[in-house]
């Protein structure tokens, strides 16, 4: 099963030095049965990418709470094996946990995909939703808006062997 672990540069580092992306229990994005009836979709590519919007949504979350780290989000996709991700059944459809699941064991690096992170050009309007996040969740509009602009900038493809060079 491909599991969508959403990140921050810092949390990337980490996760190289350490050789896995954490002991558990972890929580990541995937294609479930909640995120396919909501989207109505059988593409397993939309859905696919439905999950990673939902993880880039999360590290957005994290990097909210850390104003240290780089304004990048960053999201790994894993294959893990396919009883090792579980969705909890009582959260299926509430729209702020579509696709998550969650990991009790370590996750090793080697079994990494692919590293999503934004583009340079994304960083101004990634820091200004990170900022704006708060404001987003209490119903403000005009912050809502701004959240949605760092939705607006899609995540870059990068080998793991590149992730040296993403957090160098």
């Amino acid at each position: 099963m491909r599991v969508y672990l959403p990140l921050t540069l810092p949390g990337l580092a980490t996760a190289h030095t350490a050789g896995e992306l954490g002991s558990g229990p972890l929580t990541a994005y995937a294609v479930t049965p909640g995120l396919r009836e909501w989207y109505v979709s059988d593409d397993i590519e939309e859905l696919e990418y439905a999950a990673l919007s939902r993880a880039a949504a999360a590290s957005l979350r994290l990097l909210a709470g850390d104003p240290e780290a780089a304004r990048r989000r960053v999201v790994v996709a894993v294959d893990v094996p396919d009883g090792a991700a579980s969705a909890d059944p009582d959260r299926s459809l509430d729209a702020s946990a579509l696709g998550e699941v969650r990991i009790s064991g370590p996750v090793p690096l080697a079994k990494a995909a692919a590293v999503h992170v934004d583009a340079d050009d994304a960083v101004t309007d990634v820091a200004a939703a990170a900022d704006a996040l708060g404001a987003a969740d209490q119903g403000d509009d005009d912050a809502q808006f701004t959240v949605d602009g760092a939705e607006d900038h899609e995540l870059l493809w990068f080998g793991v062997q590149e992730i040296p060079n993403l957090i160098g």
